[in-house]
């Protein structure tokens, strides 16, 4: 589908045809958003001022004219725009200058939202929260949701033991999704459809228990910091190509300070030998992207940041640097504990990005495993 007006009224016609039609973006004040113009198109709906929306909207405008030191006058055609509805639409809210519109129809509601998430989401929380909507809403019964999720084993080999199952149908659906090396399974339950389910989800697991890690969805580095809380441990990370992307994900995370104590991102080879204490000899040995490195980076982060457990990542995220031995996208890891290390290393097929945030991954993965294999 393309984005003439033409096509854009042709798709909201298809989507009218449904119990429920919601709309992102093009409610902007400029010529090019037409979102609601074809929407009353479609609908058969005659244009208006809503007066009130037009204070509103021209209070905020006004804000950004004197910020910007601009005449209002600039902005009025905008604001006049932005404030013309379809008749008989329910204003839900506003947060930018865009607002949120409900048009309930014969056997349809149609929904128009901002673009910006940050407008996008806090209106759809109040469009839910409408008398059309909750109607709609207790007419809607959700399929159960199955959450499954895997690490160290390919898409493919996922996809295969699905098949081998019986794969989906007869009221259950499946998804398989992979995010950063993660495989992300998702199996939709119709009513009626349980003892199915259960037997498709015990048959397709059986072959890949062992990359298993949650059947919730709650992000590793979640996981992992209730893990170490669980064990009373402490968690320090050494950085290298990752640049604090794994101490990131740890510290989104509400309450992590109980577990991370901090890390280094020791990006030179004279900051890993000052900060993490990694040797000289291994350094001019091995190389800065080498097991020994690896090891030595986790085991300074422990120490030197007097945790439990250091991670480390080191490896060529790219475009450059790579050599036929060491090619772009070789990556070391190793996790060091009390009682023993775990080491890995691989090669990620990707840009600079994809290396980093499957380095990242990797790496909470095997602090994972390091704390929960015997």
């Amino acid at each position: 589908m393309g984005d003439t007006p033409a096509e854009i009224e042709q798709a909201l016609r298809a989507g009218l045809e449904r119990d429920l039609l919601v709309v992102s973006g093009g409610l902007g004040p400029t010529h090019d958003d037409r979102t609601v113009e074809l929407l009353a198109r479609a609908t058969a709906c005659e244009l208006r001022v809503d007066e009130d929306l037009e204070t509103r909207i021209e209070a905020r405008s006004r804000t950004v004219a004197e910020r910007m030191k601009r005449p209002y006058a600039d902005f009025e055609p905008g604001v006049r725009k932005q404030a013309t509805v379809p008749d008989g639409a329910l204003v839900v809210g506003l947060e930018g200058t865009a607002p949120a519109l409900l048009l309930e129809l014969d056997g349809c509601i149609a929904v128009v939202l901002p673009g910006p998430p940050r407008e996008l989401q806090p209106l759809w929380q109040a469009t839910l929260e409408t008398e059309p909507m909750g109607r709609l809403l207790a007419r809607a019964a959700a399929p159960e949701r199955r959450v499954l999720r895997f690490y160290g084993v390919s898409e493919s080999s996922v996809a295969s033991a699905l098949a081998a199952a019986g794969g989906d149908g007869d009221g259950v659906e499946a998804t398989i999704c992979a995010r950063d090396s993660e495989i992300h399974v998702d199996l939709f339950v119709d009513p009626g459809a349980e003892e199915r389910a259960h037997a498709l989800e015990d048959a397709f697991v059986a072959p890949i228990a062992g990359y298993l890690y949650s059947r919730s969805e709650a992000a590793v580095e979640e996981l992992v910091l209730e893990l170490f809380r669980q064990r009373r441990l402490t968690l320090a990370t050494a950085e290298s190509c990752t640049g604090g992307l794994v101490s990131t994900r740890l510290t989104s995370v509400p309450g992590s300070s109980d577990v991370f104590v901090g890390g280094v991102v020791a990006y030179s080879n004279d900051l890993k030998t000052g900060a993490l204490g990694v040797p000289d000899e291994i350094l001019s040995a091995h190389g800065a992207v080498s097991a020994e490195t690896a090891s030595a980076m986790a085991q300074g982060a422990r120490m030197r940041l007097r945790a439990d457990v250091g991670v480390s990542v080191t490896g060529i995220a790219g475009p450059g640097g790579g050599t036929a031995e060491k090619p772009v996208g070789l990556v070391y890891l190793c996790a060091a504990g009390p009682s023993g290390q775990m080491a890995r290393d691989f090669v990620v097929t990707g840009d600079r990005e994809t290396v980093r945030a499957r380095a990242a991954v990797a790496a909470l993965h095997l602090v994972r495993l390091l704390v929960t294999e015997p």
